[in-house]
């Protein structure tokens, strides 16, 4: 999905990166297109002067079935946001392990105001699983963590941080289509140029979506005529359960199991991308917390978020379609399904002992050895993401070291 490419929550962007550099705004006001629908106007892709720009992102909006004069009022007063550009330049990146996350973003206090909202929307989340298929505590989850329920939807004009990204010529494909359906939900009635807010990236609302999204899977749920997302808890609720069915969650399947492990198990074979089942990972000695088995013929992941000595999960399809679907970041998409799984009933997990990571100038040096032995782990960022945790499993494999992806001293030192 298109949201997630780039996307990261208000809440775990304030937890992974602090904010820099200075706001100003640069005045432009779009010129008037030569004809009625637009078709003779310029089409500036990205950069340049803003007016000309406007005026092509208007042509390209009536061509693809706006009003002219709804477009006109989405993009009258635009302005480019510095802060924008800052913000897009300098994003943040999960440093912490999954047990300092979690530990943060799953609160007891958010627990019991998600309970207290799901007793609150019985109803309307009754009317979400039974429409779409996902759980309340899926949905609930998610609106904790991406605004803490709507308190933290980000101040940053939603016009003006789309037209910026958009003219701006780093991302202009990937961001001036969401500018032309932000139009549609102005002409809609379902966003104000002037005074809807959202994420500097043109998230908007309680759960953090982006406009295209909001117009392919927005549900009225209060039954007003409109999806209004900011502050609309029915509207919220339901738009955000059907856009999770989009992503491949499976009604009546689990995402998300606490597991224990045996001292010995093919460790190389844990990880995301694997091709064992859960009932082989039972078979193997990995055992449930709940006792439940029942899904045993389902492919299943064996996550180990720091390693064999850590907390242990069984990631079903669920969390590998519909999560990861809705962001990438192993350890931001680790505790959003955890958090689903205490609403739904599990207790805290065991954070068991987990042997001490690298800090940020060892895992420096780690990437660097992997690199030079033909690895590719991305940008050398002192982050074990995806492609840091592929090499070292492969490499703790190759030393014949327990490959369970967690790099350590010792496998620093071993290379």
């Amino acid at each position: 999905m298109d949201r997630h490419t780039i996307r990261r929550s208000a809440l775990a962007f304030i937890f992974a990166s602090a904010m820099a550099g200075t706001a100003f705004a640069q005045s432009a006001t779009p010129a008037a297109a030569p004809s009625a629908d637009g078709a003779n106007a310029p089409k500036a892709a990205c950069g340049g002067d803003l007016a000309p720009f406007l005026a092509g992102v208007k042509a390209e909006a009536v061509a693809a079935g706006a009003d002219p004069a709804a477009a006109d009022k989405a993009l009258a007063g635009a302005q480019i946001d510095p802060k924008v550009l800052s913000m897009d330049r300098g994003q943040g990146v999960f440093r912490q392990t999954f047990l300092e996350f979690s530990q943060r973003t799953v609160s007891q206090g958010r627990l019991d105001i998600g309970r207290q909202k799901m007793k609150q929307y019985a109803d309307v989340f009754a009317k979400a699983e039974q429409d779409y298929g996902v759980p309340a505590g899926v949905i609930t989850a998610y609106w904790a963590m991406e605004t803490d329920f709507g308190a933290v939807q980000g101040n940053f004009n939603t016009r003006n941080a789309l037209v910026t990204l958009s003219h701006d010529c780093r991302r202009p494909d990937f961001f001036r289509p969401r500018l032309i359906s932000y139009i549609e939900m102005v002409q809609h009635g379902d966003a104000d140029p002037n005074t809807t807010t959202g994420a500097w990236a043109g998230e908007i609302g309680q759960t953090q979506m982006l406009p295209p999204s909001i117009i392919t899977y927005g549900v009225d749920g209060d039954g007003d005529g409109h999806v209004n997302l900011k502050t609309s808890a029915p509207d919220v609720i339901l738009t955000t359960a059907k856009f999770i069915q989009s992503l491949g969650f499976q009604r009546g399947q689990p995402w998300l199991q606490e597991v224990s492990v045996p001292d010995n198990l093919p460790w190389e074979k844990s990880g995301i991308g694997g091709t064992l089942t859960a009932g082989d990972w039972f078979k193997l000695g990995v055992k449930p917390r709940d006792g439940n088995t029942n899904f045993g013929s389902l492919s299943a992941a064996l996550i180990l978020p720091q390693g064999r000595k850590g907390t242990a999960f069984l990631a079903y399809p669920n969390y590998t379609n519909a999560y990861l679907g809705w962001n990438q970041s192993f350890v931001y998409t680790t505790s959003a399904a955890y958090f689903a799984t205490r609403f739904a009933g599990a207790p805290p997990y065991n954070k068991g002992t987990p042997e001490p990571g690298l800090n940020d100038v060892d895992m420096k040096a780690l990437q660097t050895k992997l690199v030079a032995r033909g690895y590719d782990v991305g940008k050398i960022d002192g982050i074990l993401g995806s492609g840091t945790r592929i090499a070292t499993q492969k490499e703790q494999f190759r030393l014949g070291m327990p490959a369970d992806g967690w790099a350590t001293t010792a496998l620093l030192n071993a290379l």
